[in-house]
């Protein structure tokens, strides 16, 4: 019985090996907003007024574009349909592709958040709001990264199918975290939109895993 532990360590070895997944989104995210103030002038206000919508597009089309592949090499190797014949833990290598997606793409652009407070102007207010929408957000975005990579895995061409089918869910998430950075620039109380993610990403976590599963084994059968 292969333990998710197993599946996690084969992930980290193929992200070892290919670099460009992970390195290409994270730098996709630094290269957006180092051009974006560049493009709307130095302006201290304007670039605080607008950062928290520009870091989240920028966040949410860098996870997106890792996402294509994440099942890509697996379905053409026969992996997938390897681990539902032969009825391993699917369960176990869907959570480790959730795990490492997050590791690889989610958790760079955490740890970023300080030097896009510094391109963006960001005060220490807005940069603590902005770090905590970054920490519980980003785990939701490779969520349903994850489930469109799924959904999509047999098509041809699944990147604009993908897009199509994820952006629409990503709204909401852009919406609350976006208010939540700029209620804290305002000195205003921004727990009601981080209490409103969490809930988001606790209703996620506890149906994305099997959603994913199911996807898969519809995929190959």
């Amino acid at each position: 019985m292969v333990t998710l532990g197993c599946f996690i360590q084969r992930e980290l070895r193929l992200l070892a090996r290919q670099k460009a997944d992970w390195l290409n989104p994270v730098l996709f995210f630094v290269i957006v907003l180092t051009l974006f103030p560049l493009g709307v002038g130095p302006e201290p206000n304007l670039l605080r007024l607008m950062a928290p919508g520009v870091v989240w597009i920028a966040a949410l089309l860098s996870v997106l574009l890792a996402a294509e592949r994440l099942f890509k090499d697996d379905y053409r190797n026969g992996v997938i349909e390897q681990l539902v014949a032969a009825r391993q833990p699917l369960l176990s290598f869907v959570l480790a592709k959730l795990i490492t997606n997050w590791l690889s793409t989610g958790l760079p652009l955490v740890l970023l958040s300080p030097l896009v407070a510094l391109l963006l102007n960001v005060d220490s207010a807005a940069f603590a709001a902005l770090a905590l929408t970054l920490l519980l957000g980003t785990p939701l975005l490779s969520l349903l990264s994850v489930l469109g990579a799924a959904l999509t895995v047999s098509a041809d061409k699944g990147g604009i199918l993908l897009a199509l089918l994820i952006l629409p869910l990503y709204i909401p998430l852009l919406i609350f975290a976006s208010a939540a950075v700029e209620a804290a620039s305002m000195a205003m109380p921004y727990q009601g939109q981080l209490a409103i993610m969490l809930a988001m990403l606790l209703f996620a976590l506890a149906l994305v895993p099997m959603a994913v599963q199911s996807a898969l084994k519809l995929n190959v059968s």
